[in-house]
């Protein structure tokens, strides 16, 4: 093979893997690809079948297999949070209040980011914590655009309702006052990954006293514009961080 990296079994993984990019292969045809011998690309293909990198079609040829979508997934996820520090850290000077990153897991939602206003009165959301999907503008946000059923099945528990999440659709983020926690305001803004999927939400948060309630007339422009940027990262590439 061309290009080898001198590691002989490493590169025949890559050969592989290469010549199922352009799709489905019998062995004959993976033979022929990758100019391994009969023997050989079987081995390798059996043995990547079973770390899932490489699967079976409805007729038996060799795929890409679901390791790797995993593994893509998991870069998307470094790149998610690798970018989110500086923007969030720009949100929270900006708006002068503490500034977090939301995932969605399960029937939970997961801090992976967080920028913390410095001294005052804060909303402290440390990186890591789990927060309900019932209640919340983050949690409004990543329900929002959900299909359906699983829209419906969230709001069966949830503080906030349909009507709240089709008006959250039409203007592209969310607010909520005292939803969560008792006392507290919060904006969120939808990230979006390729193909337009919401992928996190970005939130600032803090005392009533602070953002009022109607917390969105002052923070929203801020919000939604950071999390358009984040969302430009993640389907660009990391470079696209620079120039906060």
């Amino acid at each position: 093979m061309d290009n080898g990296s001198g590691v002989g079994v490493v590169d025949k993984v890559a050969g592989v893997l290469t010549a199922l990019e352009a799709g489905p292969l019998n062995l004959a045809d993976l033979v022929s690809a990758t100019g391994l011998t009969r023997p050989t690309a079987h081995r390798l293909a059996l043995a990547m079948e079973h770390h899932r990198l490489v699967t079976r079609d409805a007729n038996g040829k060799f795929t890409l297999g679901p390791k790797l979508g995993e593994l893509a997934a998991a870069v998307g996820e470094d790149r998610l949070r690798a970018a989110a520090g500086p923007i969030l850290a720009a949100l929270r000077d900006q708006t002068s209040e503490s500034a977090q990153l939301y995932k969605r897991q399960g029937e939970q939602r997961v801090c992976v980011a967080a920028a913390e206003r410095a001294s005052g009165l804060r909303d402290t959301v440390p990186v890591g914590q789990t927060l309900s999907m019932n209640a919340g503008s983050a949690a409004q946000v990543l329900l929002a655009w959900e299909d359906p059923e699983a829209m419906n099945r969230g709001l069966l528990r949830a503080r906030f309702s349909a009507s709240t999440l089709s008006t959250v659709r039409r203007r592209g983020w969310a607010q909520s006052i005292g939803e969560r926690e008792a006392g507290v305001a919060s904006v969120s803004a939808p990230v979006r990954g390729r193909g337009g999927r919401v992928i996190a939400a970005v939130s600032v948060s803090g005392p009533i006293e602070r953002l009022t309630r109607s917390p969105g007339r002052s923070y929203a422009p801020n919000v939604v514009a950071a999390a358009a940027k984040l969302s430009e990262v993640v389907r660009r590439g990391p470079n696209s961080a620079r120039g906060n």
